[in-house]
């Protein structure tokens, strides 16, 4: 099972070269008709969202960053742990004034039934469900 670099995804999402995005492409609708098994982890995901994210490179709006990633990540050739937390985070993402890594940490949190957080970002405490404490 080939592992998928946060590249491919970006070209994909991207479009800035059109061989690549063409290329990348394929190689999901090879996987979107289990003619290959990739694999990605929660790290890609957050770099690709932290990259269309900033103002610096795509400043793509969080909805259009979610309409964009989440087909592909429900891909039945793609293999990402969590997925249904990944998932759930994109969601919180898109709902809260919340960076992507601190809604995944509240989509495992929820997950997982724990109520309590140790944080300095205040962001948490617009979060239902969340108890931020400081040490």
């Amino acid at each position: 099972m080939p592992f998928v670099d946060t590249n491919i995804f970006l070209r994909y999402l991207t479009r800035d070269d059109p061989d690549k995005a063409q290329a990348c492409f394929e190689l999901f609708k090879r996987a979107e008709a289990n003619q290959v098994t990739l694999t990605v982890t929660e790290t890609v995901v957050a770099e690709v969202v932290y990259v269309l994210s900033s103002k610096r490179t795509y400043s793509l709006p969080r909805d259009q960053i979610r309409a964009r990633l989440y087909p592909l990540l429900t891909i039945q050739g793609l293999r990402l742990p969590q997925r249904r937390t990944v998932l759930r985070a994109l969601d919180l993402y898109v709902a809260y004034e919340i960076d992507f890594e601190d809604a995944l940490i509240v989509a495992h949190m929820e997950r997982q039934a724990i109520r309590d957080v140790y944080s300095y970002d205040q962001h948490f405490d617009q979060m239902p469900g969340v108890n931020r404490q400081e040490p």
